[in-house]
């Protein structure tokens, strides 16, 4: 996506090979290592109005999650692939290439279920933590009402088996992408994306991409909610300190019960609500920035 060098000027781009996929990532800034993961349907492009404020104190990198964006797509059945442990260790490689082998993360949607995968699996990497707009995989499946249903449609959909969901998404793939989107939003609308719109939907549109999305929420319906589940059985809870951002337009929105959520799983656990809906670092990146820059602030 070559349109990305025009949102990241200063930044290095770097394809690094890890054990099982090829990583497209970009690297700038100086200071403590900060690892950005971005969601679905995005690609790290979400984070052009975040990264350059949060380089000028931090070595800002910023990857794409295997089977989105310039990263390699991994064959996988059954979401194996594409669990949230394999990405993390992703995540994990890329960083140990950079030459960063303990460093901050802050993920958003999926790439915050990779982060914090990563922080529950191999907490010696961890700094600190941050995400965005998300409760854990688990505690989705757990709660998921009538109202949840209908408004986390997708999770249930892009789950069911191959090849269903891909032939259904494939027949509209820009439009679906653009409704997303703009449902998630606080307005209702594409205006957050506009720079980056072209290059999300250049992404989306791929046949082998479709089916990595569909895999990435198979295994959240799967694999990744068994390992939630296990890790509460065992009592085993996050140890890096995590902030918790949430949009106010978005649902649970209700007072501090995200946070509420997040003091279960980690052991020093801080959060507040921002303006917005979902995709925070589009929608109001002045307020996202400035909260991340205030958590990160004491790991300089």
């Amino acid at each position: 996506m070559s349109a990305g060098a025009d949102f990241f000027s200063g930044f290095a781009t770097r394809t690094i090979a890890t054990p099982v996929a090829s990583i497209f990532a970009r690297v700038g800034g100086n200071g403590p290592p900060l690892l950005l993961l971005h969601g679905f349907p995005q690609t790290h492009l979400e984070w052009r109005k975040v990264a350059p404020r949060l380089a000028e104190t931090h070595t800002v990198v910023l990857m794409d999650l295997r089977g989105y964006g310039d990263s390699l797509v991994v064959p996988s059945e059954n979401g194996v692939a594409y669990s949230k442990r394999e990405m993390a260790r992703d995540a994990v490689a890329v960083m140990s290439a950079l030459g960063f082998e303990r460093f901050n993360v802050v993920g958003h949607d999926r790439g915050a279920r990779v982060a914090y995968r990563l922080a529950l699996d191999a907490p010696e990497r961890v700094e600190r933590l941050a995400v965005i707009d998300i409760i854990p995989t688990g505690e989705i499946w757990k709660s998921m009402d009538a109202a949840g249903a209908v408004q986390l449609y997708h999770w249930p959909l892009l789950a069911q088996p191959a090849p269903i969901p891909e032939t259904l998404v494939r027949g509209a793939s820009i439009a679906w992408l653009k409704h997303m989107l703009a449902s998630w939003t606080g307005d209702k609308s594409l205006v957050a994306f506009d720079d980056a719109l072209d290059a999300y939907c250049a992404a989306f549109d791929q046949e082998s991409r479709i089916h990595a999305f569909c895999e990435d929420y198979r295994a959240g319906a799967t694999i990744d909610r068994r390992l939630d589940d296990e890790d509460q059985a065992a009592g085993r809870r996050i140890a890096a300190p995590v902030l918790i951002l949430w949009g106010t337009k978005v649902r649970p929105s209700e007072g501090d019960a995200p946070l509420k959520v997040w003091q279960r799983w980690a052991a020093h656990a801080e959060g507040r609500a921002i303006a917005g809906g979902h995709f925070l670092p589009e929608e109001n990146p002045a307020e996202t920035a400035a909260a991340l820059l205030e958590f990160f602030a004491v790991s300089q």
